[in-house]
């Protein structure tokens, strides 16, 4: 069984000039009152004497009192917890006979139980890491945090150029008449020459026709004033003729190529090739974006898989209480932040979460419920009756739902603080961590 507070009394610490309270054994004993009146000094009180000196009040002896702080606390387990005397010397009394002494106490109390507002106000990190390190999986759900951090950041990064090279490409202008490569100034020119020179042959042919044309016309002239050379002349003459012939029907059958065309994709060129190198722009920014586009989906699915195996994690995790969970490195309960729970429901987190830190303290302190309104309240206190726990609360408040009223540091009229007894310890399961 869980250890919890059977008996406490103290006398002239800090406001309380007397104060005796038997709290109930599971659920909430409210202490109330008006404002300066005790409440909180008396939950210091027994901060101070469970949780040793680093909890001593700056000016612990009540104001105007000659006689030092009294305090006196009895636990379920038998252990009996005194300071009194000049120095508030620290006795503790154990029935059954295991070492004595603050070493003792901080085997089985818990430090947060005693300091619930350490924990509330701590960062929504740190309530995270609490909870990791109850269940055991802080370095597996870091890794996986980090790594989805990493996931998360590339995968931005790939979408910002996508969207990027995109824009891009959309901008640059295309022109689908254009080739597909680049047109060579030199190949043109290669061309023309290879051109120019074939033009040249067919004018050399020419020549030679009119040069042939020329010597018939001499051996003509040859052949009527030398007629001793008449025969030499006429072999002479029919053999140019021949000649001349074949020359002549080689070059009607001549065509010249025209240089024109080229000469147009030698003016062009510069205005083609910006074409193909914008076709070429557009087709890179095209495919680079596709490229950013395929990555950021492609780490879209990582992301998720590292999501769902964190989440997982969690889900067959023993957890202090259904419902919690870490999501981005913060702490949940039922899908809601620290900061979007309500009153009731950050309690009952901080109540569970302290509980499981060290399952032998079965005792609560928590201070300023007057947050809560009367329906939270009883159902907080309902709540924590069913899970075997134990609560010592202070609340501005007289109302019905106080168990006891304090005024000017003693319990109204001089009764004696004793709560409205809980459900009997037999009734009570034994409590097991991840189970309620």
């Amino acid at each position: 069984m869980s250890v919890k507070i059977t008996q406490f009394e103290a006398e002239n610490v800090k406001r309380i000039k007397a104060l005796t309270l038997t709290p109930a054994e599971n659920g909430l004993t409210v202490i109330g009152g008006r404002n300066n009146q005790g409440k909180t000094s008396s939950l210091d009180a027994i901060v101070w004497a469970l949780g040793g000196e680093r909890y001593r009040p700056s000016q612990a002896a009540r104001e105007g009192s000659v006689i030092p702080p009294k305090l006196r606390v009895e636990l379920s387990n038998g252990i009996v917890v005194e300071r009194s005397g000049k120095n508030s010397d620290l006795k503790v009394t154990d029935t059954r006979g295991r070492r004595a002494g603050q070493t003792l106490l901080n085997s089985f109390v818990e430090e947060l139980a005693l300091n619930m507002p350490k924990f509330m106000q701590s960062t929504s990190r740190e309530k995270a890491d609490t909870l990791l390190r109850i269940i055991g999986l802080e370095d597996q759900v870091r890794e996986l945090e980090q790594e989805e951090k990493e996931l998360y950041a590339r995968r931005r990064t790939a979408g910002q150029l996508y969207d990027q090279k995109s824009k891009y490409a959309e901008e640059l202008r295309s022109w689908p008449e254009a080739p597909s490569e680049p047109v060579s100034a030199l190949e043109l020119i290669h061309r023309q020459q290879d051109i120019l020179a074939r033009n040249g042959e067919n004018q050399r042919k020419r020549d030679r026709v009119k040069k042939l044309d020329e010597q018939c016309a001499i051996a003509r002239e040859q052949l009527e004033s030398l007629e001793r050379r008449v025969q030499e002349a006429q072999e002479k003459y029919t053999a140019l003729r021949a000649d001349c012939e074949t020359a002549r029907r080689d070059a009607l059958d001549l065509l010249d190529e025209s240089t024109e065309e080229l000469e147009r994709s030698l003016r062009d060129i510069e205005s083609v090739n910006a074409k193909v190198r914008a076709n070429q722009d557009k087709a890179r920014a095209v495919a680079e974006a596709k490229d950013f586009g395929d990555q950021y989906a492609a780490l879209t699915e990582e992301l998720a898989e590292v999501r769902k195996r964190r989440l997982d994690l969690l889900s067959g995790a023993d957890l202090p209480l259904p419902g919690l969970s870490v999501e981005d490195g913060e702490l949940t309960y039922q899908g809601r932040p620290w900061d979007c729970m309500s009153g009731s429901d950050q309690l009952k987190v901080s109540t569970a979460i302290v509980r499981a830190l060290n399952p032998d303290c079965g005792f609560v302190l928590l201070d300023k419920l007057e947050q809560m309104d009367l329906e939270s309240l009883r159902e907080f206190s309902a709540w924590m009756e069913s899970e075997g726990l134990q609560g010592i609360a202070t609340r501005v408040s007289t109302g019905e739902e106080c168990s006891i009223i304090i005024e000017d540091g003693c319990c109204r009229g001089g009764m004696a603080g004793t709560a409205a007894p809980g459900p009997a310890a037999d009734n009570v399961p034994a409590w097991q961590k991840g189970v309620f």
